[in-house]
């Protein structure tokens, strides 16, 4: 079954791949039937197969050639069940991997995948290219390669070359882990998920009015007290300094660049029940469990309310080798205009100090954007002209966008009146809602040029395990992925909804449990 819904996808005849002449249960994965579509793929020859003689083959002296070979090992050792050496022995056979200096053309993220019946070759000019061909290796792999036991063969890579290099540099996933505390290994196995689809940005919502989740030395309370609760009640939970960084370790052997976000000057409650002395009336509120948002502000006028910023901002930047960080600003509603941009005007520059760019909600473009800073939109195809138009002259004056619609990429949104988790806020989000927009196009009057990528926030006021996530994240994430990744041309919703259907027995060898959208013809159980 599943080698017959694969030749089904292989008519998504944007990728220039011709379809398979026979169903045959044990055919490779036709050429570039994948998700995110590759810019070019062109099948021909013979396919390669996987055997117990296969060896993992790397640049000698790289060791970013070497740990993606052993990353990709690890992922194909327990499905096969053969050895899969890593070796610098340089035979032409095998599996390849190869970082090349002359390759410029496949920048930062792209790469060359070649497949013969004696080898398959993943070529880059960089190790994050690398590492994102490795991907594309999988998904043309069974997808029973997934599964944690011993599988049956056979192991085929369908014959010919894939260019490719993605369409937009800034490919995001927000995970909040304010609303409801998510643990390290809940956030590393979303890592995991994010990095098969070739996302390379994880935005972590670190603050907001019901949690503080990270430790900030010289001002402990924030995190053992500001940390202690989370919506609806319970433990909560707060990262060390040393558990932070484990998770931007993490990300970064997955090619992904945390983005951690301070939400200000608003969802504030959680500090501003910490330390009397960041409220204007030097009274803490309570801490909050509820989900109701816009009533909380720091001090604008008290000048400890800037050593307060300085100070977070100086310790979280330590922490994060990565370019940005996000000072949120959205919701402000107890905020007036006036103090907004004065705050604004005071942190900016703050960020700036500790090496960082900014990134804020729309809201910022409201104020005077720093220079560099990126702005990103979350509005929806209801949001006003005029707060449409306040971004796009934004953008026209230089400020960067990141696309993220609240109703095409929230990740938390239902997608139907029944849904059992998520809000509803913004409508519901069926796939192809999700997927069946361009983000060069989608904000009036904004420069294509200015569209620096796009993001899948994912909110957790009801979403509390991994499972949740699983749930809201399958099948839409996916989609926002390939607009990030794929180029314009080959956006097309049928072709897509054939390729995310063959997604779904690879989810099942992963335990990803997802929702079966009736808009998508999945496979027979």
């Amino acid at each position: 079954m599943l080698g017959s819904l694969l030749l089904v996808a292989a008519g998504a005849g944007a990728l220039g791949v011709a379809p398979a002449s026979a169903a045959q249960p044990d055919a490779a994965t036709p050429l570039g039937q994948i998700v995110p579509a590759p810019a070019k793929a062109t099948a021909g020859g013979s396919a390669y197969a996987i055997t117990a003689k296969t060896r993992i083959r790397v640049d000698d002296g790289s060791r970013d050639a070497r740990r993606i070979g052993d990353y990709l090992a690890g992922v194909l050792r327990p499905s096969t069940g053969y050895k899969l050496p890593v070796t610098d022995d340089d035979a032409g056979d095998g599996i390849r991997l190869e970082l090349s200096k002359k390759d410029k053309g496949l920048g930062g993220e792209g790469y060359r995948l070649t497949s013969t019946g004696r080898s398959v070759t993943v070529v880059a000019h960089a190790p994050a290219g690398l590492f994102h061909g490795v991907q594309t290796l999988r998904q043309q792999l069974p997808a029973r390669v997934e599964s944690a036991s011993r599988q049956s063969g056979p192991w085929r890579v369908a014959g010919g070359t894939i260019e490719d290099t993605p369409r937009y540099g800034y490919r995001s996933a927000m995970l909040d882990v304010s609303r409801h505390f998510f643990t390290v290994s809940q956030v590393k196995r979303y890592i995991d998920e994010l990095a098969l689809y070739k996302v390379n940005k994880l935005h972590l919502h670190l603050s907001d009015d019901q949690g503080w989740r990270i430790a900030i030395d010289s001002w402990p309370r924030l995190a053992t007290y500001g940390g202690s609760t989370q919506v609806g009640g319970g433990a909560g939970g707060h990262y060390t300094k040393a558990q932070y960084k484990d998770i931007v370790r993490y990300a970064a052997s997955r090619y992904l660049e945390v983005v951690p976000e301070i939400d200000m000057p608003s969802h504030t409650n959680a500090a501003l029940a910490s330390y009397a002395e960041l409220n204007c009336d030097g009274v803490a509120p309570p801490l909050y469990t509820g989900t109701e948002v816009g009533f909380s502000s720091l001090c604008v006028n008290k000048a400890v309310t800037y050593d307060f910023v300085d100070d977070v901002v100086r310790e979280l930047a330590a922490l994060t080798p990565g370019k940005y960080l996000h000072i949120g600003g959205d919701e402000a509603h107890s905020t007036s205009q006036e103090d907004y941009n004065t705050f604004m005007d005071k942190v900016q520059p703050i960020v700036a100090k500790y090496g960082k760019t900014v990134v804020g909600w729309h809201q910022i473009t409201g104020a005077v954007p720093a220079k560099g800073a990126l702005a990103q939109y979350w509005g929806t195809d209801d949001t006003s002209a005029a707060e449409k138009a306040q971004v796009a002259d934004a953008a026209k004056n230089g400020t960067g966008i990141v696309i993220s619609p609240a109703d095409r990429t929230y990740l938390d949104m239902k997608y139907n009146k029944d849904t059992p988790l998520g809000l509803a806020w913004a409508g519901y989000v069926e796939v192809q809602r999700s997927y069946d927009w361009d983000p060069a196009t989608y904000l009036p009057g904004a420069p294509a040029a200015a569209v620096r990528g796009v993001e899948a926030p994912m909110w957790s006021e009801t979403l509390s395990t991994s499972a949740h996530l699983d749930y809201m994240a399958f099948p839409r994430l996916p989609g926002v992925a390939e607009l990030g990744w794929s180029p314009a041309a080959s956006h097309d919703w049928d072709a897509y909804k054939a390729r995310l259907a063959a997604q779904a027995p690879r989810w099942d060898a992963l335990g990803i449990g997802y929702y079966k959208s009736p808009q998508v013809p999945w496979p027979a159980a």
